[in-house]
């Protein structure tokens, strides 16, 4: 079949609706006299309507701990920087996550290139949570200092986080497998106290050694850093010791005075959880500070309420450590459901490596980004066809905007009776803005809803509302989630800056979204990459997807450029699949297929074949430098190098600058 957007995929049965975690909400407010509502949209509506009403039952409903009563929901309904929820609360994120936890059931499932599937119990977590908090008390960690990690996806780096948590330290993590100079510029904006790392990592069967990456890290964090944590590679030969570390496995050794019942620390409701940072593509990565309270209500919310997660379920996510998926992969523990977990190139040895861990530790949900589906529909991956996914139920899909071809591969070659979920948010707001109901239809391309609590809408450049036309993502309300603050930014100017100078009193988010009748959601991309034909605006999505079509072309890239006489350039960059040459035939058959698959304005003014498409470390097209940089921007003010996964992918791009005849720079470019 060929599907287009908002072509009806999958709707839920009368049972699965009755059952959802969503309706169950329904009924208790109306049991509580709360609210009388008959279904999703009616829930929305109301809890956008009355944003102090509906957090303050998502408090009730889950029934939070904390010290003392909240005094007020929040002291301000104005979007803007600075507000405070839930004043005068203390609590603690990682106490919820081990409340009223079957010990013996698994929590954590585990499997990484060099290790094979295993478990750990609730039971077993909780422990080794609490001997390493003790043992991070003892030696002076104390509420508010910031703890760092440099370690894989694996249960290791969730007990570290969980156990920095619970005694109010602060959680700021990134990923092995980034270079020295991207972990610094974020680490040495939090000043760490402790920092966990590994000796080295693997990666598509072969292993990296740290040792002398970690070396320069501890030499520039020098200043502040008390203590080194190491954790050893499972293969470890030919690994040299860092001297002043501490080996992981010695933290746990022998006897340990931990208090029964172990305290948690609970914090006022300003107090940070943790340091998340946007990817970093120009300049210091911002360093994008969350509460303990905002985090937990948003991810209750989230977890419950957009995904329906129950303890019985098993949930997969294909993440690193350096993106913000693996900090909600942990986070959607206090659902009391079980955490998948995979570290390591998703496609070796085996391209369906992760589908058959799905299969052996029968997971009921599985996600991934676009980018992934892409490769398992070209290499031929038909997961339905090959492994028992009897106990798959969900489906998310994340990362970037999910086209009409990604639904339809998994519903083709994984299972035709899936809810199949596209959810977009951000780390600026550790959640979801447009997300998913299971008790609602699934639509080709259709991100479902708009979240809970999240008084999302599109607008035009005029700050109008509209409806099924392509505008700019915005949210007019204030929520829980909102960043407490950016690092460095003591006035406030940057936060300001990056969220509220378009659209006074509104945060504009930076992606482009369609609306439609029926409250649908559709995300284009990032708004400042858009595409402008002549002031028709196109989602760099809507290319990409009918380019994936096209099986000499492994991947793409296109940005418009606007000129100085008042003309567009769009350059499409190319990159061959092995063994393909772009010729005449394969040009005249993409162009074709963008007009008709799109339109003449999807058609790019020229075709550019390069050797590889950049992507950042957390798996993004880097679509804004590739723009900035055609634009005449020099590369070092477009991008830091070591923020891409292949650094030397950028450099075809500034050649073709140096070289072309395409274009001419707009004079006013701000490449100064």
């Amino acid at each position: 079949m060929t599907l287009k957007e908002g072509d009806l995929l999958w709707t839920p049965s009368k049972e699965q609706v009755e059952a959802a975690n969503v309706t169950v909400y329904i009924n208790w407010l109306h049991d509580q006299g709360i609210a009388e509502l008959a279904d999703y949209s009616e829930l929305w509506r109301w809890s956008v309507d009355n944003i102090e009403a509906f957090w303050s039952s998502i408090w009730k409903y889950f029934d939070i701990i904390s010290d003392a009563p909240y005094t007020t929901v929040t002291d301000t309904l104005e979007m803007k920087p600075g507000g405070r929820w839930f004043l005068g609360s203390r609590v603690n994120f990682a106490e919820h996550v081990f409340r009223q936890r079957d010990p013996e059931r698994t929590a954590l499932y585990a499997m990484s290139e060099t290790r094979p599937l295993y478990e750990i119990s609730w039971g077993e977590l909780e422990r080794k949570v609490h001997i390493l908090a003790t043992v991070m008390r003892r030696e002076g960690v104390k509420p508010g200092d910031t703890i760092c990690s440099l370690m894989p996806n694996a249960p290791e780096t969730v007990i570290a986080m969980l156990a920095t948590m619970s005694i109010g330290a602060v959680w700021c993590n990134s990923a092995p497998e980034f270079g020295a100079g991207t972990i610094i510029d974020r680490f040495k904006q939090v000043d760490p106290k402790w920092l966990f790392l590994v000796d080295a990592y693997s990666y598509g069967g072969k292993i990296f050694n740290q040792t002398e990456k970690n070396q320069t890290i501890l030499d520039s964090l020098s200043s502040t850093l008390e203590k080194v944590i190491l954790l050893p590679h499972e293969d470890d030969s030919g690994m040299d010791d860092l001297g002043r570390a501490v080996i992981w496995y010695e933290l746990f050794d022998g006897e340990f005075d931990v208090p029964t019942p172990f305290v948690y620390t609970r914090v006022a409701n300003d107090h940070p959880l943790w340091v998340l940072f946007s990817s970093g593509t120009t300049g210091l990565p911002k360093g994008i500070v969350h509460s303990h309270i905002g985090v937990l209500v948003e991810v209750l919310k989230g977890a419950t309420f957009h995904m329906n997660l129950r303890p019985c379920d098993k949930n997969f996510f294909y993440t690193t450590t350096g993106w913000v998926m693996f900090s909600m992969q942990v986070a959607i523990l206090v659902s009391g459901a079980s955490a998948v977990l995979y570290d390591g190139n998703p496609a070796w040895p085996e391209p369906d490596t992760l589908w058959r861990m799905t299969a052996d530790v029968k997971a009921t949900g599985f996600g991934a980004s676009p980018t992934y589906v892409q490769y398992m529909r070209n290499a031929g991956i038909r997961p339905g066809k090959t492994f028992d996914l009897s106990n798959l139920t969900t489906i998310t899909c994340s990362g970037s905007p999910a086209t009409p071809e990604t639904f339809e591969w998994f519903y083709q070659e994984v299972k035709s009776d899936l809810w199949l979920t596209s959810q977009s948010g951000g780390t600026e707001v550790a959640g979801g803005f447009a997300a998913a109901s299971p008790t609602l239809p699934v639509y080709a391309g259709e991100i479902q809803v708009r979240g809970l609590g999240m008084d999302i809408d599109s607008y035009d450049d005029r700050g109008n509302s509209i409806r099924n036309e392509v505008g700019e993502l915005v949210c007019k309300q204030p929520f829980p989630s909102m960043p407490l603050h950016f690092l460095g930014d003591e006035d406030g100017a940057r936060y300001r800056t990056t969220y509220f100078d378009d659209y006074p009193g509104v945060w504009r988010h930076g992606d482009f979204l369609k609306i439609n009748d029926r409250g649908g959601c559709y995300i284009y991309g990032r708004s400042d990459a858009t595409l402008n034909r002549y002031g028709v605006r196109i989602g760099t999505s809507e290319l990409y997807g009918i380019v994936d079509c096209v099986d000499e072309i492994a991947d793409s890239l296109v940005v418009c450029l606007e000129l100085a006489d008042g003309k567009f350039f769009m350059p499409m960059f190319l990159e061959m699949a092995e063994g393909h040459a772009f010729d005449a035939t394969i040009e005249e058959a993409l162009t074709k297929l963008l007009r008709h698959k799109g339109s003449p304005r999807h058609v790019p003014d020229k075709y550019i074949v390069v050797p590889e498409i950049p992507y950042t470390l957390t798996g993004k097209k880097s679509e804004v430098p590739v723009r900035k940089i055609l634009l005449g921007w020099p590369v070092e003010k477009s991008l830091s190098r070591e923020s891409l996964r292949t650094p030397e992918a950028i450099d075809a791009f500034v050649d073709y600058v140096a070289t072309t005849v395409d274009y001419k720079v707009p004079s006013q470019s701000n490449a100064n």
